[in-house]
């Protein structure tokens, strides 16, 4: 039995809406699970939680170690998929102030931007402390990591010396090619490896996130253990049986219905970095040919007095999937005052979780009413296995989702443009 069940009770969308989808889901099954193991079609992620690389799992552990031993600070260079898994899940299960803690190895985060400014902030803060650089890069020329690595691995041959620098330089790169491969095996840095069968936004459960959680004090062993655990549930093709596939179908029929707009709304914000990830994953895999349910967040109830306005009453093409943590929050009991100024003395002997949760039942009732339909996905408790589960729920249904809609979940191509602009405006030789 898992720690995350979904409800959809609020949609008002009839079973046999949803049955109509079942043969198609039943060919996109087999193919996913049929054509797994093949490199070209991105598909390495959907046994990878039973079927991953044991020896290097335990050398991502050994090497974590090593880090969590001698740095005060990890930097993990990347962008996009290299970083957003990492930092959902260890921001989600990290303290909201701990990874500061100077008992434990803080993750920062280099070459997801371009802007001087929050570098040279991120240097000053680095300072003197001891640190390492863990970049992650298929190819080792995407520009805005290749660029801070440049500048921290400069740092970090000026602090500790060219020998022992290499030393602190973790490399995550293809297994074989590449300019990050080859300078990982001349400088003879430690290498691990991104599989060639699955795409960034999908690596989460390899090296490319592991790496970083495990840095930051994570069990990584009870976060597979959460994946596999998704992985064995919803391998079955029965539609409704199965919420993952149902899920991914109800969001198809939404969509045809004009809810061209998903909202992945949390009251929890240590939820943000993971809807930004979620983000990622549905708009990269399903925005192709002109199609698509627009991903977007709010992180509730701070959003409810900015956003709320517009969800309660703007354009009904919304579509709201909450995230519930039902139990294991920290909690602050409000207590009476004398004067009530405030008039707050009707929740003495409350807890704070308790009105957070009230405001959430409230907000999802005040939005089905105003033409918003809500999935809530609950979890039971956020820990690493919940939140290897839901992220492999979120791969799953995103895969599923995106071959309802009849674009391919594993490209990008839509990512090029810019850059190929950018470098001509650069003037980088051969634009």
């Amino acid at each position: 039995m898992g720690k995350i069940n979904v409800d959809f009770s609020k949609l008002h969308i009839e079973e046999k809406e949803i049955l109509k989808y079942s043969d198609s889901i039943l060919n996109i099954h087999n193919f996913l699970h049929g054509k797994s193991s093949l490199e070209k079609e991105f598909l390495g992620w959907v046994e990878l939680p039973s079927n991953y690389d044991k020896l290097e799992f335990d050398r991502i552990k050994d090497i974590a170690l090593k880090i969590r031993n001698n740095s005060e600070i990890l930097v993990v260079i990347g962008i996009g998929g290299s970083y957003l898994g990492a930092r959902a899940v260890i921001e989600a299960l990290i303290g909201s102030f701990e990874n500061g803690d100077v008992s434990n190895t803080q993750v920062v985060y280099a070459g997801n931007n371009l802007s001087s400014r929050y570098l040279i902030d991120l240097i000053n803060y680095i300072g003197d402390k001891d640190f390492s650089v863990n970049v992650i890069s298929k190819s080792g020329t995407t520009t805005e990591p290749a660029i801070a690595f440049r500048i921290f691995k400069e740092m970090l041959e000026k602090k500790y010396g060219v020998n022992e620098a290499k030393k602190r330089i973790f490399v995550t790169t293809d297994k074989e090619k590449g300019a990050l491969k080859l300078l990982a095996n001349q400088e003879g840095y430690e290498t691990f490896v991104i599989p060639n069968n699955i795409g960034g936004r999908y690596s989460v459960l390899t090296a490319v996130g592991l790496l970083p959680i495990a840095v930051a004090g994570l069990n990584i062993d009870k976060l597979m253990e959460g994946a596999r655990t998704a992985q064995e549930r919803f391998a079955n093709p029965n539609l409704l049986s199965n919420e993952c596939y149902k899920y991914a179908v109800v969001r198809n029929i939404l969509y045809k219905e004009d809810k061209n707009i998903e909202i992945l709304a949390c009251y929890e914000p240590r939820l943000y970095y993971f809807a930004e990830w979620w983000k990622q994953l549905f708009g990269e895999s399903e925005g192709k040919d002109l199609k698509g349910i627009f991903p977007a967040s709010v992180c509730l109830t701070t959003d409810l007095h900015s956003m709320g306005q517009y969800i309660q009453e703007g354009r009904r093409n919304l579509i709201e999937t909450v995230l519930n943590i039902v139990g294991g929050n920290m909690d602050i009991e409000v207590k009476e005052d004398k004067d009530n100024l405030d008039g707050l003395n009707y929740l003495v002997g409350k807890s704070l979780d308790y009105i957070n949760k009230k405001a959430m039942e409230g907000t999802i009732e005040a939005h089905v009413d105003g033409g918003v339909p809500n999935i809530l996905i609950n979890i039971a408790e956020l820990d690493e296995e919940a939140i290897g589960e839901l992220v492999y729920f979120f791969e799953l249904a995103c895969a599923v989702s995106g071959s309802i809609l009849g674009v391919n979940p594993f490209n990008q191509p839509g990512v090029e443009k810019y850059k190929r602009n950018m470098f001509k405006l650069l003037e980088k030789p051969g634009y």
